[in-house]
């Protein structure tokens, strides 16, 4: 073979290699391009940002008449992914006035998004509609918005009935799997106790970007996408109008209202006072708001209705007369006389000035001291028990079946025990050398005694019921359901028969519509039946409590009425209770003078403000 034919033979051998390489590259390539998609979806992924949460609106809360309590408004979150924001930067000042944030403000959570650069990061909320169409036409790359929800009030009241909602901490991050950094959770009131409703069912949206970060659309058209649902809407208990009749009636003073419909146990008011206007829990403000309520020492944000502990003095009379009758050591004709109190041991009960002796129905009526300490000791040395501490043991019983010293199992949070003190709880304080004298306070409900406002109420439904109570409750509907939950459709009965109600009710009666002490509620036609009581105060004067339900048969409302140092019952919360009664049963008000004479009582409540002062002056002498 000569070299001519040697040389086309390396010629062909190499043009085939040259035409097998390219066949490989082609096929390689169509294969690629063609069928292979993990290249697409490298592509796809550079343009795609991850899957962005779609925050459901939030469940909004009525009156019992269908008048918005929480609503939703629609705002906006501002969110950055750093890593999309151009070398070239932006106009900080401008998107900071914008935004209605300061230039330091921006800066500081720019540095905190610049952590992690390819992760969504929240530099702002509450971004109005009208804001966010100037950020918008802005195109800030890297930036974009995220539809919210926020509340509102039309109302402006039940700041501790309501909650509000904020931020979730790293420990509910931690604790519940459905929350993540940046989500919003109920706190306080209806807004944490019906949480898992309210919050509704979040989303999620895929959308493709460009590389410069601008939205491009919905990643298939939307076909991926999960829309969020919307929280279950709930009707309250709650009278709108009376509960801001309540709040107007209370300002200026510390204590609370809660009124029941005896024959439901729905709430129709709960009011603690002081309280706040809930929209100061709502916008870039809050913590600011939250942290100047934190540092008054007549606590606001406490819920004095379910969680407060206070002696409930003479209402607690009522409950004494009905374990006696029960017991069988009092009928409603027994007499006991009073002079100026009750004397035992050296020491002696003081009573106010009234006729005397009395039955049963006018010491109820005139709220004598003497005649319940007969009773009550009659109650726990009572032969059949062998001894006081028995007594004690029996009597505890009775106490705690009309909802004293334990929760009420209502839907309300953090709702309080109160206190009734026990045999053992004496055994330690007196190391086991006690008597009935020592015990004695109790049989005025004073002493250890320690009951929640929301359980005076309760006491004045059981008693408008005769011997039962529904669990107490601030929800009358949730959307979507047949039903509430069936506990609160099931009756409690008491230890006492309802023949022995009869004639507390009729002192009750008498001391309202007849003469006593409750002569202020009187409303004509109504046939009101109520109890003062005075409880001892040791930090100043005495406390003002009222409880109350009309009418006497068939009753509609029971109400409790309480005031931090507003000395007599008849002096502030008679009137107070009578004003809510009447604007419930007939629409409307009578007396406007009277409501004038409340909201001008003011008691003196030198206690909260000494402890202002010295509160202000630790947390002055902190910050030098």
């Amino acid at each position: 073979m000569n070299q001519v034919q040697k040389g086309y033979r390396r010629y062909l051998q190499l043009r085939g290699v040259v035409l097998l390489v390219a066949i490989v590259l082609l096929g390689r390539l169509f294969y690629v391009q063609i069928i292979e998609d993990k290249y697409d979806d490298m592509a796809t992924a550079n343009i795609i940002r991850r899957p962005e949460i779609e925050y459901p609106m939030r469940g909004e809360v009525l009156d019992r008449n269908g008048e918005y309590l929480v609503r939703n408004r629609v705002c906006y979150d501002v969110m950055v992914v750093t890593s999309n924001i151009p070398k070239s930067g932006f106009d900080t000042l401008r998107l900071a006035h914008i935004l209605e944030i300061t230039p330091e403000r921006l800066a500081s959570q720019l540095k905190k998004a610049r952590r992690a650069p390819r992760a969504p990061f929240l530099i702002t909320g509450y971004l109005s509609q009208e804001a966010k169409l100037i950020f918008d036409e802005g195109n800030f790359e890297g930036f974009y918005t995220r539809f919210r929800t926020a509340r509102e009030y039309p109302r402006k009241i039940g700041g501790n009935l309501l909650g509000y909602v904020s931020e979730v901490t790293e420990e509910q991050v931690k604790k519940w799997e459905y929350y993540k950094p940046g989500d919003y959770i109920g706190v306080g009131g209806v807004e944490s106790a019906y949480e898992t409703l309210l919050r509704g069912e979040k989303g999620v949206s895929y959308r493709i970007y460009d590389t410069h970060g601008a939205l491009k659309g919905s990643y298939f058209d939307g076909e991926l996408d999960v829309l969020p649902v919307k929280g279950s809407q709930l009707v309250s208990t709650i009278d709108g109008r009376l509960q801001e009749f309540a709040e107007e009636l209370m300002v200026g003073k510390v204590g609370a209202v809660v009124a029941i419909e005896p024959s439901t146990g729905e709430i129709l008011v709960m009011v603690s006072s002081p309280t706040y206007n809930p929209d100061l829990m709502v916008g870039r403000q809050r913590n600011n708001n939250y942290a100047a309520m934190l540092h008054d020492q007549r606590n606001p944000q406490f819920n004095r209705a379910v969680k407060a502990k206070y002696p409930p003095g003479s209402t607690f009379k009522l409950v004494q007369g009905l374990i006696g009758l029960q017991e069988g050591v009092l009928r409603p004709s027994d007499r006991h006389p009073c002079s100026m109190g009750y004397s035992y041991g050296g020491r002696k009960m003081k009573c106010h000035e009234h006729r005397s002796p009395v039955d049963l129905r006018d010491a109820v009526a005139t709220s004598c001291n003497a005649y319940f300490c007969y009773v009550f000791k009659d109650i726990i040395t009572n032969p059949k028990y062998g001894s006081v501490r028995s007594g004690v043991e029996r009597w505890n019983e009775y106490v705690e079946s009309f909802g004293f010293g334990r929760k009420l199992d209502s839907d309300f949070y953090g709702e309080g025990k109160g206190f009734v003190p026990t045999p053992e709880y004496y055994d330690r304080k007196y190391n086991g050398r006690w008597n009935y004298g020592s015990v004695l306070s109790c049989a005025i409900g004073q002493g250890e005694m320690g009951c929640t406002p929301l359980q005076m109420a309760n006491l004045a439904a059981i008693v408008a019921n005769r011997g039962y109570y529904y669990p107490p409750h601030i929800i009358k509907h949730i959307e979507g359901q047949d039903s509430i939950d069936a506990r609160f459709y099931e009756r409690h009965y008491t230890l006492v028969d309802s023949i022995n109600f009869v004639p507390i009710v009729e002192g009750m009666w008498r001391s309202v519509n007849v003469w006593g002490t409750s002569g202020g509620a009187r409303l004509e036609g109504w046939n009101v039946c109520g109890k003062t009581g005075t409880a001892e105060n040791p930090n100043g004067k005495d406390h003002s409590t009222f409880l109350s339900f009309a009418p006497k048969d068939n009753p509609r409302i029971a109400i409790s009425v309480y005031v931090e140092h507003g000395g007599f019952g008849s002096a502030i919360a008679v009137p107070i209770a009578s004003l809510i009664e009447e604007l419930y049963l007939t629409d409307t008000i009578t007396r406007p003078q009277l409501i004038e004479r409340v909201k001008e009582f003011t008691p003196n409540y030198a206690y909260y403000e000494k402890m202002q002062r010295r509160h202000d002056a630790e947390r002055a002498k902190k910050s030098n």
